[in-house]
């Protein structure tokens, strides 16, 4: 049946989500990393300021451990939607709980363990799915003690996650014998100091034992660092040692570590691994000091969608017309949810408001709306006026346009359609383009793609 078609073409275009993560880099300088707050975490202005804080102190520490190439440009944090709404909130566009680079959540993953860490499926120099911090680890100062400042380990785990390198350190293999039959911690670099300490059940400390059977120091054995290090490698072994401020490089990597980096990239040294991704071939040292990062809150608001409909000649061939006002009533009287505002443009050589935002508070305003649907075609093809009057629709009830949503649906040409591609990537909003024949304009995967969606 075509409805069926034209039907799911124009509710998948709707209700379609992105996927992947939308940070980008441009200059050395991360853009658009989403954090989102877990939904179940009562409000508290407190998780807010310290990722904040956190970004912001990981932002120079990164600068300086990638030689001066990369920093945080900006962030976007989702605040729950059952926090207290606030008027500098964004409205959500593309960004979503799903898609975030960072999620901050009520309860640790393991109990009574706050650690923070990086979901990676993939191999050596892939990226991860995304970083998990706890509410207690950006709120609770007593831990900056066990994991160091929140900054570096943002930093140590924007590592694992932009480009896929591993700890250097082991819980389950903490030590290792070298070609010197000398058993030495799992560490990177081999020159950081230490102590090999056993706690007895009194409470007391001695020097480790090496058990014959293993070659390797007994069970419970711990290695702890020396405060003052004279070495600065490395940040994916321990960040919070004052002195780290490298990642471990072809010159100090230790390769006989039985670490997940050395089994996993083939004993390359994490810079190296860095050094040969995409973000670092497009980079290059930057001579200033870069900016503060810029943060957006954003919290999720009823949706707000205008369709711009097509009614010029063309929409008379082969029942267009028609087609397009039966997918749209079934839009308009079962897809569309509930609280949200509609309203409706139609345009040939002119645009006009057929109907301002209306919110989907009942059937009879459903019904209402349909029945602003066109029924007669004629007329050329301006798609750039028809554009505008999406957006002045939005601006009659509300005062920005951004994350708000345009369903433009065209089946002719337009030259012109360049000259709004500005206002457009300007307005903040969602354009989603529908193409119903081979004639549509070519320009209007460049409109979408301004605004993230494809045609």
């Amino acid at each position: 049946m075509v409805l069926s078609r034209w039907f799911l073409f124009l509710v998948l275009q709707l209700l379609r989500e992105l996927n992947g993560s939308m940070v980008k880099l441009s200059n050395g300088g991360f853009e658009d990393i989403l954090v989102a707050i877990n939904p179940e975490l009562p409000e508290d202005q407190k998780i807010v300021d310290s990722i904040k804080d956190m970004i912001k102190d990981g932002s120079a520490y990164l600068f300086t451990a990638t030689d001066r190439r990369f920093y945080f440009m900006s962030v976007k944090i989702i605040i729950p939607l059952t926090w207290t709404t606030k008027m500098d909130y964004k409205r959500l566009t593309t960004e979503s709980y799903e898609k975030a680079d960072v999620i901050v959540v009520a309860e640790p993953f393991q109990k009574d363990r706050d650690e923070p860490y990086t979901v990676q499926y993939g191999g050596c120099g892939q990226k991860g799915r995304y970083i998990h911090f706890t509410e207690d680890f950006l709120t609770d100062d007593t831990l900056i003690d066990v994991y160091g400042p929140r900054g570096r380990v943002f930093v140590h785990e924007w590592a694992h996650l932009r480009w896929g390198i591993f700890d250097e350190s082991n819980y389950d293999e903490p030590f290792y014998v070298t070609g010197q039959n000398k058993v030495e911690a799992t560490r990177c670099s081999a020159g950081i100091t230490g102590k090999y300490v056993f706690q007895t059940s009194t409470g007391k400390t001695r020097p480790c034992k090496i058990e014959h059977r293993t070659g390797l120091y007994e069970t419970e054995c711990q290695f702890v660092p020396e405060r003052k290090q004279n070495t600065a490698a490395s940040i994916m072994y321990m960040q919070s040692l004052p002195s780290v401020t490298q990642f471990c490089n072809q010159s100090n990597h230790n390769i006989w570590a039985t670490n997940m980096q050395n089994k996993l990239c083939d004993y390359r040294s994490t810079w190296e691994v860095i050094t040969d991704s995409a973000d670092f071939a497009s980079s290059s040292p930057i001579a200033a000091t870069p900016p503060a990062p810029i943060f957006s809150l954003m919290q999720a608001q009823d949706r707000v969608v205008c369709l711009v409909l097509d009614v010029s000649i063309s929409m008379q061939r082969h029942n267009r017309l028609n087609r397009l006002r039966q997918a749209t009533e079934i839009f308009l009287l079962q897809i569309i949810e509930k609280d949200s505002w509609v309203g409706i443009v139609t345009f040939e050589s002119t645009a006009k408001i057929a109907i301002g935002l209306q919110q989907i508070v009942s059937d009879s305003v459903r019904k209402t709306l349909t029945t602003y649907l066109p029924t007669r075609a004629g007329g050329g093809t301006k798609i750039c006026p028809a554009l505008h009057e999406g957006f002045q629709v939005f601006l009659s009830k509300f005062q920005s346009t951004e994350g708000c949503e345009i369903v433009l649906v065209t089946d002719d040409e337009d030259s012109s359609l360049n000259s709004c591609f500005t206002e457009v990537e300007r307005s903040g909003s969602i354009v989603h383009t529908i193409a119903l024949g081979p004639k549509a304009a070519k320009e209007l995967e460049t409109l979408a793609g301004l605004t993230g969606k494809d045609v």
